[in-house]
């Protein structure tokens, strides 16, 4: 038997430049493996089998020395009082004397200054008070959360139009912070506050970005339903829920988070910001929570979780609240639909398609719920829409 020794060279050669390809892409794709997988197993097994969160109470008191990065906390971490530049103290009612309305809703909305159309696209469709009142009775307050711009050459200019649009809408909350994103828990602070102050009574609050979609419909239905149930009104925050979520490590990711503003491999469950509910009494303990814990945490959706912790509170899972993706565009969705991310340009055609009578009357019988059911099975459990809907939600 002769061995061909110019082939087994050759063999070899393959096998060395083989592995070296492979040993190139997996150096210089570590990171991402780090942060997909090595990062999430650590962020599991401390949230399963290590810790229960404990250490929140002790380590973001405001007495911690902890600072954000763009330096707006004062010594012990607490956020500046800041001035407010538009205010409605009297949107829900109780100013001047008034009596404070029946508010089933306050909903604010995080927008960026410069962010008009997109307030305009809210205020003629899904924020639109008077249809929700007219449609289905229901008091719901729609109010935009800003701060400044934080281009100093345009923000004069910027400023003169947010006058013109208040003084004709009068549903902009601003104060005297730069609004970035590094300031984006200094928003949800407003918010929670505002809330506290001028609008007690609302028995849930709502924040939401102004890139997304609510089928204000489905949530008024959703939400007088948990009022029915009064044990279910209460202790409640709902949305898309993150569990176990690991901080970013790499620093080219605007959610970069080092270790020494947090240590620790797992954040404290968290529901999406895009757009989340709570309750009355879970908005008061938040409000709470604010004033003792430390807030230099500036991602607003860590730093609720953090407050929600704290304070004994538990996300809720909901499978028609949508995270960071766009749910599919279909009759069978809207059917269910509560929020969907990222609408900027399709706002007006999506509000009359999704709001459209039909969709109601094809969904119901037999064959109607048979055939939405086995469409949504169709779009929400194959791999084609992520961070939506889960698979979970086509069945329900």
């Amino acid at each position: 038997m002769f061995m061909n020794f110019r082939r087994i060279h050759k063999c070899q050669v393959m096998q060395l430049l083989t592995t070296c390809m492979v040993l190139c892409v997996v150096m210089v794709c570590w990171d991402e493996l780090d942060h997909h997988v090595v990062s999430h197993m650590r962020s599991y097994s401390y949230r399963y089998l290590v810790n229960s969160y404990d250490f929140l109470n002790s380590s973001f008191n405001i007495s911690s020395n902890h600072h954000r990065k763009d330096g707006s906390n004062d010594v012990d971490g607490r956020l500046v009082n800041y001035q407010y530049l538009f205010n409605h103290p009297g949107k829900c009612g109780g100013g001047d004397g008034k009596s404070r309305d029946d508010v089933l809703l306050l909903l604010f909305v995080k927008s960026s200054p410069e962010n008009f159309e997109r307030r305009q696209a809210i205020r003629d469709t899904w924020g639109n008070e008077s249809f929700v009142r007219a449609e289905q009775g229901a008091t719901v307050r729609l109010v935009f959360a800003l701060g400044v711009h934080p281009d100093v050459g345009q923000r004069s200019r910027v400023q003169s139009a947010l006058m013109q649009e208040d003084h004709i809408y009068g549903d902009l909350i601003q104060q005297n912070f730069l609004d970035t994103f590094h300031n984006l828990t200094a928003k949800l602070i407003l918010q929670f506050h505002w809330g506290h102050k001028y609008c007690p009574q609302a028995r849930f609050l709502m924040s939401a970005d102004d890139d997304i979609f609510v089928h204000m419909p489905n949530l008024v239905k959703y939400l007088r339903q948990l009022l029915s149930k009064k044990s279910e009104a209460k202790d409640l925050w709902v949305g898309h829920v993150h569990r176990g979520a690991p901080p970013i490590r790499r620093k080219d990711s605007k959610y970069y988070v080092p270790y020494d503003l947090y240590p620790w491999p797992s954040y404290p469950d968290y529901t999406a910001g895009a757009g989340y509910v709570v309750s009355g009494d879970v908005a008061a303990k938040i409000y709470q929570a604010t004033l003792v814990l430390n807030s230099s945490i500036y991602i607003d959706d860590v730093f609720m979780g953090i407050c929600a912790k704290a304070m004994g509170v538990s996300p809720q899972e909901h499978g028609y609240f949508s995270g960071e993706g766009k749910a599919p565009y279909h009759p069978c969705i809207y059917y269910h639909m509560i929020t969907s991310h990222g609408h900027t340009t399709d706002v007006h055609s999506l509000w009359q398609a999704a709001t459209d009578p039909t969709v109601y009357s094809n969904s119901r019988g037999f064959m109607g719920n048979l055939y939405c059911t086995v469409k949504r099975v169709m779009l929400l459990c194959l791999p084609y829409y992520q961070n939506t809907y889960s698979c979970m939600a086509a069945f329900t």
